[in-house]
């Protein structure tokens, strides 16, 4: 792919006044653009430094004192050339700023071409390139180390020792096929089998990793479900600490899913209040009732609330918190007996709260945080967030699978192979390997204008 040699320029703060805004600009001959309108001359100035000066246009009028960051090229984050301005934060300002630069021979940067041209350059990876933007978008905590350990290149260093062993062994068995009449066996079959085993177990536990990974780019699902009146829209209000949730002692006063977020150490959740679950002819209610039902679907952890003081509702608690368990072995079931502000014997629920009055709230919390973290460390292990990532996974386990039953079944080596090139080259979609003026496109296009 040929490298533009435009200079691009774009705001790369956001929209609006604030203290300060920056603007980019990138491409060769950035410095000699800003000759004659900036009042120092910063063509020879060494990279990485910052120059204080004068920003005029070219009838030569004021418009403001700035700091002028420059950047050889190769030390730059596109590789290019390039020279930040760091201006006062006016709206009028920065307009100015930019006609200036246009006129000047700029044009506006696409949405992420400045990470794009990093790419192109060599710069960073395209999974890396990727994290650029999960990591502008990221929520909580655990969503930053995700995206911070993709950038720096863990992911990709993974991915590229797992591509060069099975091209190391594809080219021997390719090279077989030369030496065809002689029968001759430089891919040794079992080693071979034992290395796609081997690969696969890590492609596995990458794609994984995917749910957990999207939960927390995305927020935690927790559906807070159970029969009216249990306290579910109380419990939603405690936690978020507002009355977002409107409560009433009247049955199915909920009648539509109610969805909030909430950080918790660092772990952003999406807390799903529904519909109270019960036998009902009301139109309206039935629907709500309905879409509870799909948020149990589509959470991760599920809270199945019961009223503490109704010995029915606690004994219909453990039955049916048994049979979400079984129905979805995935997923993170807690029954929960609410109300035990009003009663004094002890239950076997998996925890007692009093969403009124706030006790076992703490509790509460804790244990949702320590269902996500349930040890694994964001900072060393490898967490898939991407859509685009898992489906290549996919279909790198895939191809690998098909591999690894033609050794065992013993068919001919170019389709072992064959099959081994299709996971390299899935493999090499993830990293950049292997693009596309459509894939990147198609990537680049999500990214905010300035980055």
């Amino acid at each position: 792919m040929n490298l533009s040699s435009d200079i691009i320029c774009a705001l790369a703060t956001p929209n609006g006044v604030g203290a300060i805004a920056l603007i980019r600009i990138s491409g060769p001959g950035s410095r000699k653009l800003l000759k004659g309108v900036f009042s120092k001359d910063v063509l020879n100035v060494e990279s990485h430094s910052v120059h204080f000066g004068y920003l005029k246009n070219k009838k030569g009028t004021l418009i403001d004192e700035v700091l002028l960051s420059v950047f050889d090229e190769g030390k730059s984050f596109t590789g290019e050339e390039s020279v930040e301005i760091t201006c006062h934060g006016s709206s009028y300002i920065q307009q100015q700023i930019l006609e200036m630069l246009l006129t000047s021979g700029c044009r506006l940067a696409e949405p992420g071409e400045f990470t794009k041209r990093a790419f192109l350059n060599g710069k960073m990876d395209l999974s890396q390139a990727e994290a650029v933007a999960d990591l502008i978008a990221s929520q909580s905590q655990q969503a930053h180390q995700v995206a911070l350990q993709q950038l720096r290149g863990n992911f990709s260093s993974e991915l590229k020792e797992l591509r060069q062993q099975l091209m190391n062994f594809a080219s021997l068995v390719e090279l077989e096929l030369d030496f065809s009449e002689e029968d001759v066996e430089f891919a040794d079959r079992t080693q071979l089998k034992q290395l796609v085993e081997e690969v696969l177990s890590v492609l596995h536990r990458l794609a994984a990793s995917f749910a957990l990974g999207n939960a927390l780019k995305h927020g935690v699902p927790v559906a807070l479900v159970g029969a009216p009146n249990t306290g579910k829209s109380t419990l939603l209000n405690q936690l978020l600490g507002e009355d977002r949730a409107i409560v009433s002692e009247i049955a199915g006063t909920t009648r539509d899913v109610i969805e909030e977020t909430l950080n918790i150490d660092g772990i952003l959740f999406r807390l799903i209040d529904t519909a109270g679950i019960r036998e009902t002819e009301e139109t309206i209610e039935s629907i709500g009732i309905a879409r509870s039902h799909q948020k149990i679907a589509l959470a991760s952890i599920v809270l199945c609330m019961a009223d503490a003081s109704s010995p029915d509702q606690l004994n219909d608690l453990n039955t049916w918190t048994q049979t979400l368990r079984e129905q979805f072995p995935q997923k993170h079931i807690l029954s929960i007996a609410n109300k035990i502000d009003l009663i004094t014997q002890e239950n076997a629920c998996d925890l007692a709260i009093s969403a009124k009055s706030g006790l076992g709230i703490t509790a509460l919390k804790d244990k949702l945080v320590q269902l996500i973290n349930n040890g694994f460390d964001s900072s060393q292990e490898t967490i898939i967030v991407n859509v685009r990532h898992h489906d290549a996974l996919l279909k790198t386990i895939a191809a690998l699978e098909k591999a690894k039953e033609g050794i065992i079944t013993q068919v001919s080596g170019d389709f072992i192979a064959m099959d081994i090139r299709q996971a390299m080259y899935h493999l090499g979609t993830i990293t950049g390997d292997i693009s596309s003026d459509d894939l990147l496109g198609n990537i680049f296009s999500k990214f905010c204008i300035g980055k």
